[in-house]
């Protein structure tokens, strides 16, 4: 859990932007609730390598360098990520990559104090992602600091088949972008790859959109829900410093956040479809179950959960907490059923008596 700087800034970003940010992580209290990774995203160094071969803060937007730029954060009590990819370059084509460098750059973030590595795809030099990212992996683990190693393979060589035993999360899909349709998109293609995940290795359908523009709240509020019952990462990608009170209000939903972080990390999953009415589930610690009735349709509609389809006895009886109107029905039987509005959803998690 965090905030990356890619989704609202892209390149244009500096020391004072991921200052402001770490403060107002903790201000809005959302580092209380558990975003504690401050993820410096593309562009943040020199096109050059130096002398030695070695990364470079770029001097216009990071003249401190990226170690101080560390222990400011690290004294909010937070963490900073940083950002390369098993290519010549970046994404961007406005800095180097780290193929070939991977050791050096490992022990590089490391001696800065790095907590978190995004590790892009571009400028590959059409080698298998299978042989570019575990000398990085390797490159981490014996760099002398823990490092958490985001694979942001974009799902190219299925990684969630073969990248537990290299990375702690790896993307499913390619970029998200701030729209239903990508979103919705996205979510599909990451529900396929449910069973890989689990504790110590994640399925990545990228970072959050909420608070940037392009959707509506119901539509955020469905984002929010359901990469929290899939156990996405939750990274934010919004300009926190300047969000407004609804998209707080949706990012600090400790009720929503404590499904995504429940300790036995089953990803939840589509588990009935019909036309554009879908329920998704899964299991929670405590025989607890997670439920979302989503509506991807353009009316108003009723959903419908039989205990038969969340894996519950017809004769369970349970108590079920609607997550975001913070209210709870005593003792249902059977099935859970909501009137749910076009582009929104119901989250619950449902709790045998």
């Amino acid at each position: 859990m965090g905030w990356s700087s890619w989704n609202h800034f892209q390149c244009n970003i500096d020391e004072k932007l991921i200052r402001e940010t770490a403060d107002a992580m903790v201000s809005t209290g959302l580092s209380s609730l558990g975003y504690e990774y401050i993820n410096l995203d593309d562009c943040w160094a020199e096109l050059n390598r130096d002398s030695q071969g070695n990364f470079v803060a770029k001097a216009s937007t990071f003249p401190s360098g990226i170690k101080a730029l560390a222990d400011y954060v690290h004294g909010k009590g937070l963490k900073l990520g940083i950002y390369s990819s098993a290519g010549t370059q970046t994404c961007s084509n406005q800095m180097p990559g780290s193929l070939g460098h991977e050791e050096q750059d490992a022990k590089t973030f490391a001696s800065w104090g790095i907590d978190y590595l995004k590790y892009d795809n571009c400028n590959n030099n059409n080698i298998s992602s299978k042989e570019r990212y575990p000398p990085m992996a390797k490159a981490l683990q014996s760099s002398g600091r823990s490092i958490f190693f985001s694979m942001c393979e974009w799902g190219q060589e299925d990684p969630a088949t073969w990248a537990k035993s290299v990375g702690n999360s790896w993307r499913t899909t390619g970029d998200i972008s701030d729209n239903w349709d990508s979103m919705t998109t996205l979510a599909d293609l990451n529900d396929k790859w449910a069973s890989y995940a689990g504790p110590g290795g994640w399925n990545d359908p990228d970072m959050l959109e909420v608070g940037n523009g392009g959707m509506s709240t119901k539509e955020y509020r469905s984002h929010f829900s359901i990469w929290a019952l899939v156990k996405a990462p939750l990274v934010i990608g919004c300009d926190i410093r300047s969000m407004d009170s609804v998209t707080l209000a949706l990012l600090s939903n400790k009720e929503v956040i404590a499904v995504n972080q429940d300790s036995l990390g089953v990803q939840g999953k589509k588990i009935k479809k019909d036309g554009d009415l879908e329920v998704w589930g899964g299991p929670l610690s405590g025989n607890r179950v997670a439920v979302v009735l989503w509506n991807r349709g353009s009316t108003e509609a009723t959903i419908t959960a039989h205990w038969s389809d969340i894996g519950l006895s017809s004769t369970t009886v349970v108590d079920a907490r609607d997550l975001w109107k913070h209210s709870t029905h005593d003792s249902v039987k059977e099935q859970i059923s909501a009137n749910v509005a076009a582009h929104d959803c119901k989250m619950y998690v449902l709790s045998p008596k």
